[in-house]
């Protein structure tokens, strides 16, 4: 079985149709704007509780963001694939880490360029639309949270991935990655894993990489 998995998709298919057309202006901006930058695994981005002062894009590989809770505990907030938008906030400050989950390659660039630019009230606009986006995100996390059991947290995930990946079922992020974010133990997701799988729901034919074997399934799991 292979231990690991670089995450190189460089593109989401029709990830992009979240955003309408005037931040598509601003998603163009960032493009032609933003500085390449390269990370290691596990690598800060930027810090919890630090200046917000750049936006980024993904282009080749998966960013987590983290916040440190006042015990000790870790929360994972979010998973960022190639193409999506993250650092985006309506505060002065990060309210989570940002850290890369294997090498990856992000275009940064500063929000003041992004204001100077032709395409500053699409940014604003862009703003706002993940504003919601993450609201909505956050919405779901609670309800899954309160109301939904592991094995539905998980196929839930997993759906999630697929939907946000194109359906190349890549996992780039660690068994406890997925425990701190669906609020889970390692062991517990460890189980549910292989329960989907012995059910012939999914199949991992990798560590960090799975296909759907029935999709009705999953469905119902995580609906």
């Amino acid at each position: 079985m292979i231990a690991s998995t670089t995450f190189i998709a460089s593109r989401v298919p029709g990830h992009n149709a979240s955003w309408d057309a005037g931040s598509s202006a601003a998603l163009d901006a960032i493009d032609q704007l933003g500085a390449r930058e390269t990370f290691g695994k596990d690598e800060e981005i930027y810090g919890q509780a630090e200046p917000v002062e750049r936006i980024y894009r993904v282009v080749s590989g998966a960013v987590r963001t983290t916040r440190l809770l006042s015990d000790g505990r870790r929360q994972v907030g979010e998973f960022y694939f190639p193409g999506d938008v993250f650092g985006l906030e309506t505060g002065p400050d990060h309210r989570y880490s940002a850290e890369a989950l294997c090498e990856c390659v992000v275009l940064s660039v500063k929000r003041s360029a992004l204001r100077a630019s032709d395409a500053a009230a699409e940014f604003d606009r862009m703003i706002w639309q993940a504003t919601v986006r993450e609201l909505e995100r956050a919405q779901d996390h609670v309800l899954m949270l309160g109301r939904k059991t592991a094995s539905e947290r998980v196929a839930s995930f997993l759906r999630g991935v697929v939907d946000r990946t194109g359906g190349l079922g890549d996992l780039p992020m660690s068994r406890q990655d997925m425990a701190d974010y669906l609020g889970l133990t390692i062991e517990t997701v460890s189980r549910m894993l292989s329960q989907l799988q012995s059910s012939a729901v999914v199949e991992f034919d990798a560590l960090r990489h799975f296909k759907v074997r029935n999709p009705q399934a999953l469905e119902r799991l995580a609906a």
